[in-house]
């Protein structure tokens, strides 16, 4: 039951009726109405094959998840953050999020009453730091989550029933000057983000497209790669030139699979096979880990001290494209 309240019942019994009665048939008239009040309350957690731990209960849901490999990764990392506002604790920012592993969180939580304050005050806080579409693609993640975990009798409410999307307007960020992007190439980086920042600025696809690439399906010789969404293409692939075409030489030398772009790190237990390198172990380097290396790394050439990004980035790509057609 939410707030471990009983269902309390009342039995009023006549004693005629009693007397024409057996014990036994009495006690079972007693006993239909705390399981049809059951029923009604379905108590999520105590439903037969309920995960314990809410980081299970995520894990289930993924699986079951019609979603395709860049968007799963998305998901976990939208839910997985909300782990530390379930049991009152502030998600780490920049540095000190990446590697910290989450709280372990009891699933029963989400039907406390305090459940949805927490995700609401949560929520306000992330509005303060993040762009707005990365606020609401985090709560759209947890709804999804919460709606089929209802379905599966795990839990009883919505602690996502009070919050709405973040409304007002986004920071408007302008595109990347020339000079900007030129001087960006010359800062000082790894190899991987190098190629990395070149390729977005080349083919103005979108990010999560550019960090889909895996080695294997490449056309080095022809500066290009399949892909479903980047702009002014008509025949189904992005393209890059020459510099990003070398850059990605010397970041792959040879090696012919798994992503492009990797993490400095071994991939984690649960992560797919599609975003494991083999040769190397390493997984697949997040949206949210390269976006916060560029603007850790544009941070000392933005007059504003705040570091651009990669959005911005694009955006001079895209300029860059059109003023050559």
């Amino acid at each position: 039951m939410r707030g471990g309240g009983a269902v309390m019942l009342k039995a009023s019994i006549d004693p005629a009726a009693q007397a024409r009665r057996a014990g036994e048939p009495e006690r079972r008239s007693a006993v239909r109405p705390r399981h049809d009040a059951a029923i009604t309350h379905r108590p999520g957690p105590q439903a037969a094959g309920a995960p314990v731990e809410y980081a299970v209960a995520v894990d289930r849901y993924l699986a079951e998840a019609s979603l395709g490999a860049s968007s799963r990764r998305v998901y976990r990392i939208s839910l997985t953050s909300w782990a530390w506002a379930l049991v009152a604790r502030r998600l780490p920012q920049g540095a000190g999020r990446r590697g910290a592993a989450p709280p372990v969180v009891p699933l029963a939580l989400l039907d406390r009453a305090d459940a949805g304050p927490r995700l609401a005050a949560a929520l306000a806080d992330r509005a303060a730091a993040t762009d707005l579409r990365t606020v609401n693609r985090e709560l759209s993640a947890l709804r999804s989550a919460v709606g089929w975990w209802q379905d599966q009798q795990w839990i009883s409410g919505d602690p996502t029933a009070g919050l709405r999307n973040v409304a007002g307007r986004a920071v408007p960020t302008s595109p990347l000057t020339g000079g900007q992007v030129a001087g960006l190439f010359q800062v000082r980086a790894t190899l991987r983000e190098h190629a990395f920042w070149r390729v977005l600025y080349d083919s103005a696809a979108h990010v999560d497209e550019v960090l889909s690439l895996d080695a294997g399906r490449l056309d080095l010789a022809g500066r290009g790669a399949p892909a479903g969404r980047a702009p002014y293409r008509r025949d189904g692939w992005i393209h890059w030139g020459d510099p990003a075409g070398q850059l990605l030489d010397w970041l792959l030398a040879g090696r012919r699979c798994g992503p492009v772009f990797l993490t400095d790190r071994r991939a984690p237990a649960r992560a797919t096979s599609e975003d494991v390198c083999p040769v190397t172990g390493r997984a697949r380097l997040s949206y949210r880990r390269a976006a916060e290396i560029f603007t850790t790394v544009t941070r000392p050439l933005d007059p504003a001290g705040k570091g651009w990004t990669l959005g911005q980035l694009r955006q001079a790509g895209l300029e860059a494209r059109g003023a050559a057609r």
